[in-house]
């Protein structure tokens, strides 16, 4: 296969930059302590300094994936896959989600929302980064909005963020992990003072799981 073939796979969605997949509990927002596998795709240029899968940035250091292969996969493990990155909105996941739905699964997207939405989603957890904001089509078809907290400055991002997406979006605040001592605390009085909001916790972190 040539590169400008192959290129062409990937633009169709076809062949994907596979970082990683596995079988897990999802730890965080709605659905935590659910079973679901997990299919986090490479490639990422939103940039968060605090990211813990920096090494899901490049896109190139991960094998572009025959799309029906990684489908063959998800379905031996869970009805429910959640597909993660990296920012998975990079590419065209048009067929992806066709394929999986096509396998009766459920569909889940974890996205910071900066690029157009492609495929067919049963829920979309956005998750929006000042460095590249959301697109308008994300805010209004997202099921929840999950904003880390890092510093103060956070609080009112979130606000502002919560102000776009669409009345049903399900509102959470998460510590980000290495800062988890401090924003807590925070955290709790904040929500304790705006009930529209709820907490979450990368609760896999603490069972110690992937």
């Amino acid at each position: 296969m040539t590169r400008s073939e192959r290129q062409d796979l990937i633009d169709q969605g076809l062949l994907l930059p596979l970082m990683e997949e596995f079988y897990t509990i999802q730890g965080e927002g709605f659905h935590k302590g659910t079973a679901a596998y997990f299919i986090r795709i490479g490639g990422c240029d939103v940039g968060c300094h605090w990211c813990d899968v920096k090494e899901s940035w490049n896109a190139e250091l991960h094998p572009p994936t025959e799309t029906a292969k990684i489908v063959e996969n998800a379905v031996k493990y869970s009805e429910t896959i959640v597909v993660t990155g990296g920012e998975p909105l990079t590419w065209d996941m048009t067929e992806l989600t066709k394929q999986l739905k096509a396998k009766g699964l459920q569909t889940h997207i974890e996205t910071s929302g900066a690029y157009e939405l492609t495929g067919e989603w049963d829920w979309i957890c956005l998750s929006p980064k000042k460095m590249k904001l959301p697109t308008q089509k994300v805010y209004d078809k997202a099921h929840e909005l999950k904003c880390i907290i890092f510093n103060k400055d956070d609080f009112r991002f979130a606000e502002e963020q919560a102000a776009k997406v669409n009345g049903d979006c399900i509102l959470y605040l998460q510590p980000e992990w290495s800062k988890r001592d401090k924003m807590v605390p925070l955290i709790v009085d904040y929500v304790m003072a705006n009930p529209k909001w709820k907490v979450s916790l990368q609760t896999h972190k603490y069972l110690n799981i992937p």
